[in-house]
């Protein structure tokens, strides 16, 4: 048999790499969005955004009810908003992404809060990234999924 006829162990070896890391790449998917806002019509129109786009959502109206939910439901990505009474969102991100069981998860501030320190600072506490309300849909889930592939 001519060397034509058979991969080398090299093209194998890439082969077999490619297939484990296209494999890899979906077994992490994002699925469920912990929505953190004091707010009831903001955690229902992200909810509703959420779900639209196939995410399972779970809602925290609280900074100190956030951390106690990334503990036990460990969800796969967290929106946080900034300004909430008792815990705020800088506070909870801090304490979430400095927990070695949480520090994990993704978080993206969500917040009215559009000065650049505001950003900056919210960067500094844990958060991967940064989003202005009114949320524009294709911005977020575009911020989602550039998490998601980076996991």
């Amino acid at each position: 048999m001519g060397s034509g006829e058979h991969p080398t162990a090299r093209a194998v070896v890439a082969q077999v790499r490619s297939e484990a890391e296209r494999k890899a790449a979906h077994m992490n998917p994002i699925r469920t969005i912990l929505v953190v806002d004091d707010s009831p019509t903001e955690r229902h129109v992200l909810q509703d955004l959420l779900a639209r786009a196939g995410y399972e959502v779970v809602e925290s109206d609280s900074g100190e009810d956030a951390i106690v939910k990334a503990r036990s439901l460990r969800p796969d990505l967290i929106l946080m908003d900034v300004v909430m009474p008792g815990l705020n969102g800088f506070q909870a991100t801090r304490a979430i992404s400095r927990d070695p069981d949480t520090q994990g998860i993704p978080v993206i501030m969500c917040t009215s809060k559009s000065q650049e320190t505001d950003r900056i600072w919210g960067l500094r506490q844990g958060a991967r990234d940064y989003v202005v309300k009114p949320v524009v849909r294709a911005e977020l889930l575009a911020k989602i999924q550039s998490i998601e592939a980076a996991r």
